[in-house]
């Protein structure tokens, strides 16, 4: 194995303890009706349809950050700007870092035994730079494409992407992207997330 790429949200670092924490602090530090948890699933499912359009390249990250809480808001009957929320948002998203059960201990394993890259499309702004100047998200073979060029700089033999396996929790960006590059992909089921039907090594 050349090369194992991680994802980041819900791989590595618990987005969704994030969200439940952003929103119960968010919505009191804005005076906002408290934090209730079926919250959290209303924020998913509009957050979920919108990342969906980023993967099949119908929607930009930019124009997700413009109407994500006001879709949120609209669900959850709650008049506020759903811009200067999404700047709190990504404001404490900076400084998140709640690691997944057993994160650690999967790195600390594959430390020192395979070369390790991120490959996400998380809301962080490193990771924004980063995707924009890529141009692409995954699964578009692009994103791939943008990824091993970066990997493959000054390299005298390239990494190719039949030698290296992505491991993450979306079945429609991880597993197809890295299925479709021609990668050997790892399925991470979060509970209660849909079930994999194959795990290529």
């Amino acid at each position: 194995m050349q090369m194992i790429f991680i994802d980041i949200d819900n791989t590595l670092l618990d987005f969704d303890a994030y969200i439940r924490q952003t929103m119960r602090e968010g919505f009191a530090h804005f005076g906002l009706k408290p934090y209730e948890p079926y919250m959290e699933a209303v924020f998913h499912r509009e957050n979920g349809k919108l990342w969906r359009q980023i993967e099949q390249g119908t929607l930009t990250f930019r124009e997700l950050e413009e109407i994500r809480w006001d879709r949120v808001f609209a669900a959850l009957d709650i008049a506020f700007d759903g811009q200067v929320f999404e700047k709190y948002f990504r404001a404490a998203l900076y400084d998140s870092a709640i690691p997944m059960d057993g994160a650690m201990e999967l790195l600390e394993a594959l430390h020192g035994k395979y070369p390790l890259a991120v490959a996400s499309n998380g809301p962080y702004d490193q990771q924004l730079h980063r995707l924009e100047r890529l141009g692409a998200s995954k699964p578009a073979r692009a994103f791939f494409d943008g990824a091993f060029a970066a990997l493959n700089d000054g390299r005298e033999t390239a990494v190719m992407p039949a030698d290296c396996v992505i491991i993450g929790d979306s079945l429609t960006s991880d597993m197809a992207g890295g299925r479709q590059y021609g990668m050997k992909t790892c399925y991470y089921r979060r509970p209660g997330a849909a079930e994999g039907t194959d795990v290529t090594w």
